[in-house]
Order: structure tokens, then C-alpha cells, then sequence
């Protein structure tokens, strides 16, 4: 079980661990063991999580995740196996959480009256560039 917070927790029968093949540093170990992690939480099937708080996950996870709605994290950081699974397991509590807090609703603000009358005046200094781009008169 994966304790996201005092109230969410993940099931491990949610959670399915591939160990694949790594690249990277390690030699001839990486072609010989199986130290790359694969985690898929099957979050759009999830007991544990809110109908929000799924919505929420698909967008923080982005290519992450899938059409099944499986999220999938892979991790091949180090040579160690379970030190991949274990940072597999924080970044998938990591996602979670940040899915937990719900956004702040945005406040429209107003534009301060110093900032109207900058902008009126800018507006009025271009208006007299551009008026005297105007065809000159060869009379004068």
C-alpha cells in the first residue's frame, strides 16, 4: 500500500512493477539485468482517487498517460533495482499529491488609475510619432 496522505492511499493491487532492461551506465551488468522500473497505476479505474482529483491527473501526467487511463511511469535512473522502484513510487506520490490540491481560483484585478493614465499617455506621445510621418509639404 502507498500512503499518498492521511486520507488517500493506493492500493498495491492498483499498481503493476515491469522490470525491463536499463541503458545508460553499469557496463556489462545492463545488458544481463533487469534494473529498470515500469510502474502503471490504473488511476481511471481507481477507488482511491475522486472523480476531480482523476481529471486533475491526466493533465498534470500529460504523455504519461494512457487511452486505457493507466498512468505509466518509467524510471532507469540508477543500476539498482529497488532503488528505482523506489523512485518510481515517490514520483507517481509526487503526482498524486500535486493532483490532491485543488487550483486557485483566479481573481480578475482591476488596472490601477497610474497604470491607465501611463498608458494614455504613452498611446498619446506614439499618436504624435506617427502624425509627423505625414507626406511633407514642399511649399514650405
Amino acid at each position: 500500500m502507498l500512503h499518498i496522505t492521511n486520507t488517500v492511499a493506493i492500493q498495491d493491487w492498483e499498481m503493476t512493477e515491469t522490470f525491463v532492461r536499463s541503458s545508460g551506465p553499469g557496463g556489462q551488468n545492463v545488458n544481463k539485468v533487469s534494473s529498470a522500473v515500469e510502474l502503471r497505476f490504473e488511476a481511471g479505474t481507481s477507488p482511491s482517487l475522486s472523480s476531480p482529483v482523476k481529471t486533475r491527473l491526466r493533465r498534470l501526467a500529460g504523455r504519461r498517460w494512457t487511452n486505457e487511463g493507466a498512468l505509466v511511469i518509467q524510471c532507469d535512473e540508477t543500476r539498482s533495482q529497488v532503488r528505482n522502484r523506489e523512485i518510481a513510487r515517490e514520483r507517481l506520490k509526487e503526482l498524486i499529491k500535486a493532483a490532491l490540491t485543488p487550483p486557485k481560483r483566479r481573481i480578475p484585478t482591476r488596472p490601477t488609475l497610474g497604470s491607465k493614465k501611463r498608458r494614455l499617455k504613452e498611446k498619446k506621445v506614439r499618436g504624435e510619432v506617427k502624425a509627423l510621418r505625414g507626406k511633407v509639404d514642399p511649399k514650405s
